[in-house]
């Protein structure tokens, strides 16, 4: 029976979308789909890595770009509320470390109450900078410091004055010289010796003062020890007197907060504390130093004393479970850092300069990010590896890190770290992390790998169709009709090139959606239609086919020589697909094999040039190995054959040529001629079985396009192996050619059924014990081999 062209119902399966009600007009019926379509794999994963809570259950979600994984685990995550409450959220503040300002204090409040304590905090300190100066400003406080004042005055004035009554009885005087240091003079009656006096004295009246002034001095030294001391005791009380006075003033504005914030002891003892530091630096509210206050309030927000503001690091929204996407993965923005401050030249630093980084801001819930970003950044991958092992959340200074300089910097407080992390990124990285990094396999137990493609059923269709509906919905859209529903659901069939699935490359049918919803509206519709959807394709072919329209320029001017028609010796149509970073399309390839008396060789010249790639080879040797399985089973084959890809000036893989190869080597044996109307793709293994290849759809569209091109006939057609027939998806106009009889696509399981196709012999007919049947294509060959045998 000879071989029969496939039908054109098997090339391209339309969607009738069963699944769908007749009801249903347009997505505009249909309920928008909460999650991406297919990935119930992937979903699992993320729902069972978000139920633990153990350490190092963070999840890599691996999968090419566009499949939908952030969309689907925001959605997810946004859907089901993962925390269940199960772990309570924080809000995280530094404040200042009153015994060591180098290691600002962590204090943890509820979530959502970190701003009110920074603003009654601020409030506090509003009132204290107006109270404390105007407690210092009053009668009673003058009285009472006037008369710790007129107190020391009196015990300076008497002791002082008993030292100059006792130095007039021996005719000294005690007195105060212009630069405040006391001085004892001898007296001549009233008034002080003169030199020229002094010495007209007898010795023994000289010896006399200098014994008493002697004696009066070591007094003098006493008594100024007393003054210096009665003068600390009056500091002392003074201040004491200033602190009682403050502490009232101060006590009296803070015990409300102390009352509110008495359950949380964190924030107690930090009250506590900053009390009696208002108390040892009342200077700062008095303004009894300009330039050290000025210093204190060089504030860049408001108008307080830096030491006592409460920088949030992290205020959580209304108990929302924080799901933070980090785009830009640099070691400050995931772990914080720190800022300097410039005032009247001076560079300094304080808690109130450290800025929160994404894992701040995550902490609590989960923090995306993409993996190959995280590996680029210098630092970052080592750090987040410390962070999930710790479990702490420590504000190193990278620069101190990096350079090993012994520049002062902060050492905040670590924050307890509670975080789950989730890598977004492809199979290579996946893989080259768990070969080089033994510690990424403990850090990141859960894998969602994403599916690239789904099964075709009518229930897949319809959960399609509410996907479109979601993209057409959340993108304000116009919606699409039935038919419109239909060629989307084909056009994805198309993109995973199989009839029987679908393509979940969501960022496609996005990307398709967009254009459609642009054709529409330029064109005033109300709807997608299903032509829209055509135009919008023909927009994107349009765009990315210079190369194509290029290539098939070549056949047009007769640059690439190819025969359409005929019949050739040893030379045969074979097809390929040539690719772009975002487009493909197929072309036809001349594969030509020359044969001369040799050793049974077959020479690759494409291998030879080093062209050839490893597949390509191995498919070579492949047929080899068959060709010498069916004429050289008695005895060597005399011939050497030299075979290649005519004007392919380029690297050639894959063994999808394996097959048209041996079919132009059987040829150049037989000398019976193949037909060029016919175009063949297909691998091979050694039993001659044909195997699968990719590309199908874009091969037979390539060889249809050149046809055009040269000029239709009936008989054309291509080979494929009948386990591609389910990829097929082609273009209407091919389908329509096949239903018409003009162009004819074969589905073949044995290269056999191949070389029958082109030469219209049998290939491998027995003749009894004799082996192939002289008019056998196999026979004819083996008659002309055993003739150079001889």
């Amino acid at each position: 029976m000879p071989i029969q062209p496939l039908g054109s119902e098997k090339l391209y399966r339309g969607s009738a979308l069963n699944g769908l009600d007749e009801e249903c007009k347009s997505t505009k019926n249909l309920t928008p789909l909460d999650e991406i379509v297919g990935q119930e794999r992937a979903q699992k994963a993320v729902e069972f890595a978000m139920s633990i809570k153990e350490k190092g259950y963070n999840i890599y979600a691996i999968g090419r770009n566009g499949l939908g994984k952030r969309t689907m685990v925001l959605r997810y995550l946004n859907r089901h509320e993962p925390n269940g409450n199960a772990v309570p959220l924080y809000d995280w503040c530094y404040v200042a470390n009153f015994d060591d300002t180098r290691i600002p204090k962590v204090l943890k409040l509820p979530a959502g109450t970190g701003i009110t304590f920074k603003k009654e905090i601020e409030k506090l300190m509003t009132r204290l900078v107006k109270a404390l100066p105007l407690a210092f400003d009053n009668e009673m406080y003058y009285s009472r410091a006037e008369t710790l004042k007129s107190q020391l005055a009196k015990k300076q004035e008497g002791a002082l004055l008993t030292l100059t009554s006792k130095a007039q009885t021996q005719s000294v005087s005690l007195s105060l010289t212009p630069q405040g240091e006391y001085q004892l003079v001898a007296l001549n009656g009233e008034e002080p010796h003169t030199e020229e006096s002094f010495a007209a004295l007898s010795e023994a009246e000289q010896q006399r003062f200098e014994q008493a002034i002697d004696s009066l001095e070591v007094e003098l030294r006493g008594i100024v020890r007393k003054l210096t001391e009665w003068e600390e005791t009056y500091s002392d009380k003074l201040q004491k007197l200033d602190e009682e006075i403050a502490l009232e003033v101060i006590a009296h504005v803070i015990k409300a907060l102390k009352d509110k914030y008495k359950h949380l002891s964190e924030v107690k003892q930090y009250l506590s504390a900053m009390q009696a530091d208002m108390l040892d630096n009342l200077d700062i509210f008095l303004g009894e130093s300009e330039e050290q206050v000025a210093l204190a309030y060089a504030a860049l927000e408001k108008k307080m004393p830096r030491r006592y503001q409460v920088n949030v690091l992290v205020n959580q929204d209304d108990h929302k479970f924080p799901v933070v996407v980090e785009e830009s993965p640099s070691y400050h923005s995931i772990f914080g850092y720190v800022e300097n401050a410039t005032y009247k030249g001076t560079v300094f630093t304080d808690f109130s300069l450290i800025r929160s980084g994404s894992l701040h801001r995550a902490n609590g819930g989960v923090l995306m990010m993409d993996a190959v970003k995280v590996l680029e950044r210098p630092y970052v991958w080592d750090g987040l590896k410390r962070a999930l092992r710790a479990k702490t959340l420590n504000l190193s200074s990278l620069e101190r890190e990096v350079t090993l300089s012994g520049a002062i910097s902060l050492d905040p407080e670590p924050i307890p770290l509670d975080v789950k992390i989730i890598l977004f990124g492809d199979y290579e990285t996946y893989r080259l992390l768990q070969h080089y990094d033994p510690e990424f396999s403990e850090l990141f137990r859960v894998t969602a790998d994403f599916e690239d493609e789904m099964l075709r059923t009518d229930e897949s269709e319809q959960q399609y169709a509410r996907f479109i509906s979601s993209i057409v919905n959340d993108n304000n859209m116009l919606h699409c009709d039935r038919k419109a529903i239909a060629r989307i659901i084909e056009y994805s069939s198309r993109q995973a090139d199989d009839q029987n699935k679908l393509s979940l490359h969501s960022a496609d049918i996005a990307n398709l959606l967009r254009e459609t919803n642009y054709v529409a509206k330029s064109s005033n519709a109300t709807m997608i239609r299903a032509n829209h959807v055509e135009q919008a394709l023909q927009n994107q072919e349009m765009r990315v086919s210079r190369l194509k329209d290029h290539v098939m320029q070549s056949f047009v001017n007769g640059t690439t020589l190819m025969s359409t028609q005929g019949d050739k010796v040893g030379q045969i149509n074979a097809l390929s697909v040539i690719s772009t970073s975002d487009y493909q399309f197929g072309a036809p390839n001349r594969i030509t094999a020359t044969t001369a008396y040799g050793e049974g060789q077959v020479f690759d010249i494409e291998r030879s040039v080093e062209l050839g790639g490893n597949i390509h080879s191995k498919g070579v040797m492949i047929l080899s190995a068959y060709l010498a399985s069916v004429f050289g089973k008695t005895a060597k084959i005399p011939l050497t054959t030299h075979l290649t890809f005519e004007q392919s000036y380029g690297g050639v893989d894959g063994d999808s040529a394996s097959m048209a190869e041996l079919c132009a080597i059987v040829s150049a044996f037989s000398q019976q001629p193949l037909r060029q109307d016919i175009a063949i793709t297909g691998s091979m293994n050694q039993f001659g079985e044909a195997q699968p290849i990719g590309g199908v759809n874009e091969k037979i569209e390539g060889f249809y396009d050149v046809c055009v091109i040269q000029g239709r006939a009936t008989g054309q057609g291509v080979i494929i192996p009948q386990s591609n027939a389910h990829n097929l998806m082609l273009r209407k106009d091919i389908v329509e050619a096949v239903e018409k009889g003009e162009f004819n696509i074969w589905a073949i399981s044995h290269v056999t059924e191949a070389l029958e196709l082109l030469t219209g012999k049998p290939a491998d007919e027995q003749d009894g014990e004799n082996g192939y049947s002289s008019h056998s294509l196999f026979g004819l060959a083996q008659a002309k081999l055993n003739a150079l045998r001889r």
